[in-house]
């Protein structure tokens, strides 16, 4: 059982005595509201929203968020208002609630696709005005997940299929490592029993011997770091998430025996010079495989992840994953988009000024992709199709990178052109477009980029017509809307003519 306290012990910044108080009027708020009710656990409402507020407080969120986590279901369940709220609470607090209240108010209106866009799209709108709003609604999913049991098996079937295709893409955009996987695992259990169960099996009967060899591996990596003089802030181990293992047992018919990654080892060093020294080192004590090392410290994801992994044969000749990071970078991996706030808290920077009722500045460079993503709902408006094919493409594709030839990094999903890669530069080049080069040879326009390319445009002098055929091949929504935009334009031009 959940107490305040624990929610408390979990703040991450300086709990001064303005932000416990916020933090206890909204508990007791909450509680008094909430007086009576039960969840279909048979535990006490409160229960609830003490759970969200602790995840909350434990991916780094401030007290505004998590105070408006301990409310978030007041105006939904209770007879207490959201005017009441932010008499008490202040404006920004009611903001956030009435923003995780009208995400909950979908109704299922005809087809389950119906609700599953209108869903979505309403995530999204939230994501695009305030940030917070979203990890709230993250952790209140992860919350109702971990008490899914206590549903009908047909909402179960309903809420583990969004969790999948919704929250678990979202929290791996905004970065939020820890979140992503427990939402992946539990939604993996209830969409596919069988194979969770076969899978966990597999782990359980394993994880003696897993321990014991991640438990070896660190002592070793250990020793041998610090002969080096490397300072070690934290060196860690765990077996892989149940329904990642899952993915890689299909690709080699369901034979764990043939899985070698089963463990991974993290290294957390204080600096980024650390990093690649401790590579050298652990390069030295066990065999690399080759072609298996990636640097996301200086190519991070396009989430903002960064570090170094790197496979090699350790203790027995056994295959292990090695990643080496930063406490920062570990933060940012666990935490996502929510570790801004722990490192804001010295610059002393408010995040109503980043997201609050829309007013959004981006000092972040990880931000970025949340303005395209308010730039891009604007562009798209209410086609729902074009809403839903551009919303898995552009924001939850599998990124790659592409350079320009000044060393400039483009962005973009999986199986984009040289034209998406043209107008994610400025339309003027996309409208420009004649050719393209790839690692300095000639491609056609619908060329599928490949991730760390150098690509050039070749580019007329003046703007031309798009070719219609570019609609055939382009990926992203961007590259769709301005051709067509252009397209309609000319068209324009010739009725008048």
């Amino acid at each position: 059982m959940v107490k305040i306290e624990d929610v408390l012990k979990n703040f991450k910044s300086n709990l001064n005595r303005e932000r416990k108080n916020r933090i206890l009027e909204a508990y007791e708020f909450a509680k008094k509201a909430h007086e009576g009710q039960k969840r279909k656990s048979g535990e006490d409402y409160i229960q609830h929203s003490l759970e969200t507020a602790l995840i909350i407080a434990k991916v780094g969120m401030r007290s505004k968020t998590i105070a408006a986590g301990l409310l978030h279901d007041v105006p939904e369940d209770t007879d207490k208002t959201l005017e009441e709220i932010s008499k008490k609470f202040g404006e920004e607090i009611a903001f956030m609630v009435d923003g995780v209240t009208k995400l909950g108010k979908i109704k299922l209106r005809g087809s389950q696709e119906e609700y599953f866009l209108e869903n979505t799209r309403k995530m999204f709108l939230a994501m695009a005005a305030d940030i917070r709003v979203v990890i709230i609604k993250l952790a209140d999913r992860l919350h109702n997940m971990r008490t899914l049991d206590h549903v009908p098996e047909e909402k179960q079937q309903r809420i583990a299929r969004e969790t999948m295709e919704i929250f678990v893409p979202i929290a791996d955009r905004l970065g939020i490592g820890e979140i992503k996987g427990e939402l992946e695992d539990l939604a993996f259990k209830f969409m596919d029993h069988e194979n969770y169960n076969k899978v966990k099996h597999l782990e359980d009967k394993l994880y003696q011997e897993i321990e014991k060899y991640i438990q070896r591996t660190k002592e070793e990596i250990e020793k041998d770091l610090r002969r080096e003089g490397i300072k070690i802030i934290e060196i860690k181990g765990r077996a892989k998430r149940l329904h990642s293992l899952y993915l890689k047992l299909q690709q080699h018919d369901m034979n764990i025996d043939r899985i070698y990654d089963l463990a991974a080892v993290r290294i957390i060093v204080p600096e980024i010079a650390d990093c690649y020294e401790t590579l050298g080192i652990v390069h030295k004590k066990y065999h690399p495989l080759v072609g298996r090392i990636k640097d996301y410290i200086s190519l991070p994801k396009p989430n903002g992840y960064q570090s170094i992994h790197t496979t090699v044969f350790g203790p027995e000749g056994k295959i292990l994953e090695i990643q080496i990071r930063t406490k920062k970078m570990d933060n940012e991996a666990e935490f996502g988009i929510a570790s801004h706030w722990i490192y804001s808290e010295q610059e002393k920077i408010s995040w109503k000024r980043f997201f609050f009722k829309g007013k959004a500045k981006f000092p972040e460079k990880e931000l970025v992709w949340i303005k395209q993503l308010r730039e891009w709902q604007n562009e798209i408006g209410r086609d729902d199709d074009e809403f839903l094919s551009g919303l898995k493409i552009d924001f939850l594709k599998n990124r790659i990178f592409a350079f320009t030839p000044r060393g400039d990094i483009i962005n973009l999903p999986e199986g984009a052109t040289p034209v998406d890669f043209a107008y994610m530069i400025h339309s003027d080049i996309g409208s420009r477009t004649m050719g393209a080069k790839a690692d300095r040879k000639i491609v056609p326009l619908s060329y599928q980029i490949q991730n760390a390319q150098v690509i050039e445009i070749l580019t007329s002098k003046e703007t031309k017509k798009p070719s219609q055929d570019w609609l055939t091949f382009v990926r992203t929504s961007n590259a769709k809307a301005h051709i067509r935009k252009e397209l309609k334009k000319y068209e324009e031009m010739a009725k008048k003519s």
